[in-house]
């Protein structure tokens, strides 16, 4: 039986005097997988491919800018401190929330250059998008970064002493948060394909369920994580950003369904919601309480973890209570409230 999963002992493959990094790479196999998709549902619909090439031109080069934008201003004191580090992107550092934002937004701009029905390619996009943020989930396992507490369940990940956060040295082991994402965003694809087979869906009513569907989990898989992250009231930023945008994803999705949306109306409704995406993820930014220690504790998967030796560990816990509260109880909270 396993006992745990073994990360990998490097994040890059050397050919010659060169490096391929794996996070890279999986972002390259990403957006192609995300275009071969598209490109077939759009089809499906009477589409042509000529229009997702071009919007792929566009749209992805925005994501990873404005996931990277999204990272910096969130997260800069984990960018590297060279003067490379901002662009650094094959060693992680990626916000999700920005990278959808910012694409969103280029993509809709094309899509209204072409004069095409806006509702149907988002539709069309939408498990296309999910396909790609799952591989490029692998990308995070060979970073050895996205991942939850301690935790001595059979499929808990191994992470190195380099990679672990402050506070958590003597763990080994810890919960694979990239894996639950990568495993659900497969599943809500998939659940999204035979729903558009099977019932009468306004577009673009599926873009909308991927949107609700994807920050829905990411309000479970921010209740998890342990990494450096800002916190409002003893929460991660990125809770707060993915609580709004589930209830706004589903009130689009029942409006569009209930009212119904012309191609134009559909596609600035996108827009409103792209931006609202990128202004929500950040506000309060500079006003929120930075925190790098975190609770040891059996928090999330309420066993017992696998130790090594630190004689600081029961130090860094009582400094954490003493500044935020006892943790493990804002986790009972929230798992009541939810």
């Amino acid at each position: 039986m396993l006992s745990s999963i073994p990360s990998p002992a490097a994040n890059g493959i050397h050919l010659g005097p060169f490096e391929l990094h794996v996070y890279g790479l999986m972002y390259a196999v990403a957006v192609t997988l995300a275009v071969l998709i598209t490109v077939r549902r759009w089809e499906a619909v009477g589409g042509s491919r000529e229009v997702v090439y071009d919007v792929a031109l566009w749209g992805f080069p925005a994501g990873l800018i404005g996931g990277r934008l999204y990272f910096l201003a969130t997260s800069w004191n984990e960018v590297p401190s060279h003067w490379w580090g901002p662009f650094a992107v094959w060693d992680g550092g990626l916000g999700i929330w920005g990278g959808i934002a910012l694409g969103t937004i280029v993509g809709l701009w094309r899509l209204r250059r072409h004069s095409v029905a806006v509702g149907l390619f988002m539709d069309a996009a939408a498990p296309a998008l999910l396909v790609a943020q799952a591989v490029g989930r692998i990308g995070n396992y060979f970073n050895q970064e996205l991942f939850g507490g301690p935790s001595n369940l059979p499929w808990a990940i191994q992470i190195s002493p380099s990679h672990r956060p402050s506070g958590y040295e003597a763990f080994a082991t810890f919960q694979p948060t990239f894996l639950y994402e990568l495993i659900w965003n497969l599943g809500l694809a998939g659940f999204l394909v035979w729903l558009g087979h099977h019932r009468k869906i306004r577009p673009p009513g599926l873009f909308a369920l991927y949107v609700t569907g994807y920050s829905a989990f990411r309000i479970f898989e921010e209740s998890l994580r342990v990494d450096p992250a800002h916190y409002i009231l003893g929460l991660r930023l990125n809770f707060y950003v993915a609580c709004l945008l589930a209830i706004a994803g589903a009130a689009w999705f029942v409006a569009i369904q209930r009212k119904g949306r012309d191609g134009k109306r559909s596609a600035r409704g996108s827009a409103l919601l792209a931006i609202g995406w990128a202004v929500i993820a950040l506000a309060g930014c500079g006003q929120s309480l930075e925190r790098t220690e975190a609770e040891p504790a059996n928090s999330a998967s309420g066993n017992s973890t696998q130790r090594t030796a630190s004689p600081n560990a029961r130090e860094n816990l009582a400094s954490l209570r003493a500044r935020v509260g006892d943790p493990p109880r804002v986790k009972r909270r929230l798992r009541a409230n939810l």
